[in-house]
């Protein structure tokens, strides 16, 4: 049996934070410390997404929660719990709320990408979520709890080569999400030009220089309209670019308590991937409600900042949950324009949302999406940015698949690793046969 040691006896700090006075109203956007919550903490990465951000007041405050590079960040409340994460160097300085203990090993002993990579293999997941469940009122973790977790007691050096092995696939994983946000911010930044701002149009009336090639130069008209349109350009409904499908209503009678048939793909999913928390029902619905990768998915029911939004899906044949909608080509709009319209609308959606938020959830109807006009180019133009944008799309789709693929690789690895089931260097080979 390998010898443990008590990750409480070998740790500078483990310790949750605070709400700053006055509460999610005083966040802001942008500033000059960032506020790390549990919807920033994900098993495989950091996640920017709905980051807070505080003064230098509010952080005095918790200045006993600063937190430092190469912290390992763990969820300790609510549904995310057991979630665990290195803190994303970019957004030091930092704190963190209640809900996410910081965990500061020391360096000579637990190596803390090791550790990192330890808190989220399947054993120790179930460990912590069973620890969580225990709770009387909600799922939560405390200090203790946390500080009697044993870790294997492997000297230092092999806690790095392993990291270091499961590292490369995560760096892999990191360099395919960057090139996408390139990717997307590229092809967003024409079509906002393009079908937003009227910029080839109005760059006509104005007489200035031609920044585009002639052939597609020659795609746009000379003048506006009386409401400052391209003139002979329409407007129809969001809800006319693409055929929306509305996910299936399943109950807890179609669930099952082991991994039979298909996953139910809900926003956690969508945002997390297929988890230990992920339902499967083998009860088939119909094609209508079956899905698979590549697709591309709109969650309408949510947190309007974080869950209301257009996905891609990469994690394999499922079924979709009643608050996801199917988005595919209608005949009417090609693929990519409709994936690019639907994240420049993103904000928009939020706001709808927002207006009708809830205990915390917001929602955009189908009824919604009839009365959001959008522009309606030409045929001529829509195909041009297919052209333009298309390739972008599906490099996009590819990558992700591909960081899927190394994904099932690192989990695989994982557990094998931890254990000593396999070498390092068996373990290698593998990363470079995928990687």
């Amino acid at each position: 049996m390998t010898e443990t040691l008590r990750l409480g006896d070998h740790c500078y700090k483990i310790g949750s934070g605070a709400t700053p006075r006055g509460g999610k109203e005083t966040y802001s956007d942008d500033g000059p410390v960032a506020l790390i919550r549990s919807q920033n903490v994900y098993n495989d990465r950091f996640s920017h997404a709905g980051l807070a951000f505080i003064s230098h007041e509010q952080a005095a405050q918790l200045q006993n929660v600063e937190v430092n590079d190469g912290d390992v960040l763990l969820n300790i409340t609510g549904d995310s719990v057991a979630r665990a994460c290195q803190v994303d160097r970019t957004v030091l300085p930092a704190r963190v709320n209640q809900h996410v203990a910081i965990i500061r090993p020391r360096p000579e002993r637990v190596d803390p990408r090791f550790l990192r990579y330890f808190l989220v293999t399947p054993v120790m997941q179930a460990l912590m979520l069973g620890l969580a469940a225990a709770g009387a009122t909600r799922n939560a973790l405390t200090k203790s709890m946390i500080e009697d977790f044993r870790i294997p007691a492997w000297p230092v050096e092999t806690q790095g080569a392993i990291a270091s092995v499961l590292d490369a696939l995560d760096d892999k994983i990191d360099l395919n999400r960057r090139m996408n946000e390139t990717l997307e911010a590229m092809a967003r930044a024409i079509f906002k030009d393009w079908f937003v701002d009227f910029g080839p149009t109005k760059a006509k009336v104005e007489g200035r220089a031609a920044y585009l090639a002639p052939e597609l130069w020659s795609l746009f008209p000379n003048q506006l309209d009386d409401e400052d349109r391209p003139l002979g350009w329409r407007q129809r409904p969001v809800y006319g670019i693409a055929e929306f499908v509305n996910g299936a209503a399943y109950k807890d009678m179609h669930f099952s308590a082991e991994r039979n048939g298909l996953p139910v793909i809900k926003i956690a999913e969508l945002k997390a991937g297929i988890t230990a928390t992920t339902k499967f029902t083998a009860t088939d619905l119909g094609e209508k409600y079956r899905i698979d990768s590549g697709e591309v998915l709109f969650s309408w029911s949510g947190n309007p900042d974080t869950s209301i939004d257009t996905f891609i899906w990469d994690g394999g044949p499922g079924w979709l949950n009643q608050h996801i909608f199917r988005v595919r080509e209608n005949g009417s709009t090609p693929r990519a324009m409709t994936y690019f319209q639907l994240k420049i609308l993103r904000s928009i959606f939020a706001e709808i949302a927002r207006n009708k938020q809830t205990t915390g959830l917001g929602h955009v109807t189908a009824a919604d999406m009839k009365r959001l006009m959008v522009c309606d180019p030409p045929t001529p133009v829509a195909g041009a940015y297919e052209d333009v944008a298309g390739p972008s799309f599906r490099r996009i789709v590819q990558n992700q698949l591909q960081s899927r693929t190394l994904a099932g690789t690192r989990d695989i690895l994982l557990p094998k690793l931890m254990s000593g089931e396999i070498r390092v260097k068996e373990a290698e080979q593998e990363v470079q046969a995928v990687a």
